[in-house]
């Protein structure tokens, strides 16, 4: 059975930063893209960074400016997340995905809906 798990997330000041990592498991993912987006106390989930299965071209929400990288490492089924400089408005719920068309997790041509999803882990940044 496939499964994408998240972790890394957890309470920290703002300022700080923060890895997280989703680790897939159950086939390979090293083909297909994975992304990650998040969902905020009372919005909708958004896309926040996509990776192609080489790791050669990512993508990035228009609003990340440059606080978000996104990395993977394709022996251990593992895909990145680092954010730097925190900021309370990043609180959210963070879910990893994976999809064999990097357009599903971008939502590039037509809508957001990649094949598999985390359970997502919490991160909450404090004032």
């Amino acid at each position: 059975q496939e499964q994408l798990v998240e972790s890394g997330g957890g309470l920290v000041q703002a300022g700080a930063s923060l890895r997280l990592i989703c680790a897939a498991s159950g086939r390979t993912f090293s083909n297909v893209a994975m992304g990650w987006f998040r969902q905020a106390p009372g919005k909708e989930r958004e896309f926040v960074a996509a990776i192609t299965w080489t790791g050669g071209t990512k993508y990035f929400a228009d609003w990340v400016k440059g606080r978000f990288t996104i990395s993977r490492d394709n022996a251990k089924n593992t895909v990145y997340l680092q954010i730097n400089s925190l900021k309370p408005e990043d609180t959210a719920v963070y879910y990893c995905a994976a999809d064999g068309s990097i357009s599903r997790i971008t939502g590039s041509v037509g809508r957001v809906d990649p094949r598999y999803w985390g359970q997502g882990t919490q991160v909450t940044v404090s004032s």
